[in-house]
């Protein structure tokens, strides 16, 4: 989970906010150009590791849902980023997403951060993905059984929200205990390319969850 732990130390590293947004783009970029060794390998263990006959689950990065030219637009930010002052008003991540949205129609870049675009292939497929939960809806005992799945830890809670496609809306009616936010788990289940909105993000994905687990390399 090489994008969680470099964007843990960087976060809490980094000054200026609006390279934090590229350096987003730079982890999501490393993320993708490790995913097909680590992808093949997990794949091969869940094989060896599911009942003869029963369907597998495919264990999947964060930018396998993600359309290539979403992150070339991300990898490529544009010039006037360059051109905030640090620690001025523009700086600021809240008004730099205000910002944003004017400029949304004719900016890839600023598409790109707010993008819905999913990877249809992916519509009710049986996936494994590792991320860090956001809690939504408590049900008996404070189990958690609807949240956002996000790719690093802060993500909707101290920093502003991954783009839609890298957010994944978690169903899991049978409910769990979340001690720490901080916590990473695998989550397996079926996936579906539907979007749900509310005040804390948008998600262009839903999981309907089979099972959550600590997260483990």
């Amino acid at each position: 989970m090489i994008t969680t732990v470099l964007f843990r130390k960087l976060r809490d590293s980094i000054d200026n906010r609006l390279a934090f947004v590229s350096i987003t783009a730079m982890l999501l970029a490393i993320s993708f150009y490790c995913a097909d060794s680590t992808a093949q390998s997990n794949s091969h263990n869940l094989l060896k590791q599911q009942p003869s006959g029963a369907v597998p689950y495919r264990t999947i990065e964060w930018v396998d849902l993600m359309p290539k030219d979403d992150l070339e637009a991300l990898l490529n930010p544009p010039d006037y980023l360059d051109d905030i002052e640090d620690g001025s008003e523009q700086d600021r991540l809240n008004t730099q997403f205000k910002l944003a949205a004017p400029q949304a129609g004719d900016d890839r870049y600023q598409q790109a951060l707010k993008s819905t675009r999913i990877m249809p292939e992916f519509d009710q497929q049986r996936i494994r993905i590792p991320g860090y939960i956001v809690p939504l809806e408590f049900g008996k005992n404070q189990l958690v059984t609807r949240f956002f799945l996000v790719p690093y830890f802060g993500a909707c809670i101290h920093v502003p929200p991954p783009p839609p496609n890298q957010i994944i809306y978690g169903v899991y009616d049978k409910g769990f205990k979340l001690n720490h936010l901080q916590e990473a788990f695998w989550l397996t289940g079926l996936l579906r390319t539907t979007l749900t909105e509310n005040d804390v993000a948008t998600s262009a994905y839903t999981l309907q969850v089979a099972d959550i687990k600590p997260y483990t390399e």
